[in-house]
């Protein structure tokens, strides 16, 4: 029997509206993906860095032809907007919270039908991560449990929930796997330490699934191997988790995370060195 399209309001993120003329050279130089690839019915995934590569959020851009929309933490869009605007200068452009009028939906288990004058596209990460849709409004038969649970499945990270602002490395949350940086646009804030991380194999570390054997605990509990700390657990529901692990540690039967054991999942789309 063929499963039925899933669809989810998520509440816990918001809109950034970006217009004018200059919308797309402006965030250009800003974020870790090309930004010149989103187009109505096409989203990219990207980040934005401090200067020295870290992590401090990451969105989808997607497009109606008109003006670039950022689906984003809601929780982070005013720090977005304001570090997004220090550097708009003379540019043509205008930075905006659209999160009053516009909803983000996600869609999986097929192709959705989006209501007149949303924005959609399909998850740039990997297939089965569905479909993003900004909207007024629209019919929901799932919940935004639901679907971290199928995005848990997939090891897909969730934002901050599973990174940590100017500490996490874009390579160990699986950003060139999920289609999340571009190797070929050129220069964009942080963009040095991020080359030097893929090109010199300096990742030591990934972010990987984990299934979990008793209750589940605390996000940032240190995981340990042979009574050694090799990583620490992030989000996590239901049996199912991700955590940030040192690469030795992947392929270990079984580790201890508080009360729990946990088991390494790594994703299919995850690549490993060796």
């Amino acid at each position: 029997m063929p499963v039925m399209v899933q669809v989810a309001h998520l509440p816990a993120r918001g809109v950034i509206e970006i217009s004018g003329e200059d919308r797309v050279s402006f965030l250009q130089g800003l974020v870790s993906n090309d930004v010149a690839q989103a187009a109505p019915g096409r989203a990219v995934w990207a980040a934005l860095l401090t200067p020295q590569g870290k992590w401090l959020a990451d969105f989808f851009i997607l497009s109606d032809g008109a003006r670039l929309l950022l689906d984003a933490e809601a929780l982070q869009v005013a720090m977005i907007v304001q570090r997004l605007g220090r550097f708009r200068l003379r540019a043509k452009a205008t930075l905006r919270d659209a999160s009053a009028e516009l909803s983000v939906f996600v869609a999986w288990h097929g192709a959705p039908a989006p209501p007149a004058g949303a924005t959609a596209a399909p998850d740039p990460r990997v297939e089965a991560a569905g479909w993003r849709i900004l909207a007024p409004a629209m019919a929901a038969n799932a919940t935004a449990e639901d679907w971290d649970r199928h995005r848990l499945s997939l090891g897909l990270p969730d934002g901050s929930a599973d990174m940590e602002a100017e500490k996490s490395v874009l390579l160990e949350a699986g950003f060139d796997e999920l289609n999340g940086v571009s190797w070929s646009k050129g220069c964009y804030m942080g963009q040095e330490l991020t080359a030097r991380t893929k090109y010199r194999g300096l990742v030591k570390r990934r972010l990987v699934s984990v299934d979990i054997e008793g209750a589940a605990p605390d996000a940032g509990t240190p995981v340990l191997l042979a009574g050694a700390e090799v990583g620490t657990l992030r989000s996590s529901r239901d049996g199912r988790g991700l955590a940030t692990l040192r690469l030795e540690a992947l392929r270990a039967p079984a580790l201890e995370c508080g009360p729990a054991r946990l088991r390494p999942a790594v994703p299919g789309w995850l690549k490993l060195p060796g």
